[in-house]
């Protein structure tokens, strides 16, 4: 158990030197300070009577807004965008934890430890994975907290967007893991595991997409393929709809559902699990 923990904490120390995750979290504090410096509200009464972004003065006419709905609103809005930003620079961050665990030399030393190929692996996984949570926790938390200190209201729901966003990283690092086991490649790995990102979102439409193609086995394909693949445009939906609660709209309500989820985990756990199984049987 040790050396498990060891090669997790070996990911942190990596991601240190590369400058990595110094990087990695700068460019999250500046989106956070971009964030805490663009909005300026003013509250009246648990009422927006005025607001500015970037300075900008936002006309509000004779009426005031109420101050709960508005953060309600804009925290569902915003964390789909959140979303985006994270993910992204989750991929980034981690997809180089197995093209360079395979260097030669850093091989041979990691394969001298007492502790086996799938553990190896699934070590330096629990390890990116840590290190994409804590940079969500920041986003997520720091968010929150700066929506808190200018509005005054409190809104618990908006830290389980961050818990989506966890599980959507998880299953696109298992997907970069694989990739990296087989190529060998940073690179690689990261224009991999976007592609299935975007071409993934394209599959939402999956139905439309069918219902334009001429042949059976075309649509039957599209079809497949759509429950093949990680469903990232509605992990994005579930998202705000976990923010939102009960003022989801019932289309964007729908992607909280057990499918998507189901559908989503499989895909990760095959990813991670094949790529346990051709790591264990490469030749080094």
């Amino acid at each position: 158990m040790r050396v498990l923990f060891a090669n997790v904490e070996d990911v942190f120390r990596e991601a240190a030197a590369r400058f990595t995750l110094i990087a990695y979290f700068l460019l999250s504090s500046l989106f956070i300070l971009i964030f805490a410096l663009a909005v300026n509200l003013d509250v009246v009464d648990g009422a927006l009577a005025g607001a500015r972004i970037f300075g900008a003065a936002v006309q509000m006419g004779h009426q005031s807004v109420d101050i709960d709905r508005l953060v309600m609103g804009f925290e569902s809005g915003f964390s789909g965008f959140l979303y985006l930003v994270a993910t992204f620079l989750a991929v980034f961050a981690t997809a180089h934890l197995v093209p360079r665990l395979q260097e030669k030399g850093t091989i041979d030393l990691y394969l001298a430890r007492p502790v086996g190929r799938v553990s190896l692996l699934l070590s330096r996984y629990a390890g990116g994975l840590a290190l994409a949570a804590a940079n969500v926790f920041y986003l997520v938390v720091a968010i929150w907290l700066i929506v808190i200190w200018k509005t005054h209201v409190v809104h618990p729901r908006f830290l389980l967007g961050g818990v989506v966003i966890l599980f959507a990283i998880a299953t696109l690092l298992a997907f970069a893991f694989l990739v990296g086991v087989i190529t060998a490649s940073t690179g690689v790995s990261i224009m991999a595991t976007y592609a299935v990102f975007f071409f993934a979102a394209i599959l939402a439409m999956h139905e439309r997409i069918a219902a334009a193609l001429s042949s059976e086995w075309s649509a039957g394909l599209v079809h497949a393929l759509y429950w093949i693949f990680p469903k990232t445009a509605e992990m994005g939906s579930a998202v705000v709809a976990a923010v939102s609660g009960d003022t989801t709209p019932a289309r964007i309500a729908a992607s909280l559902s057990f499918a998507p989820f189901a559908s989503t985990a499989v895909f990760g756990i095959a990813c991670l699990g094949l790529a346990a199984w051709i790591f264990s049987r490469k030749d080094y």
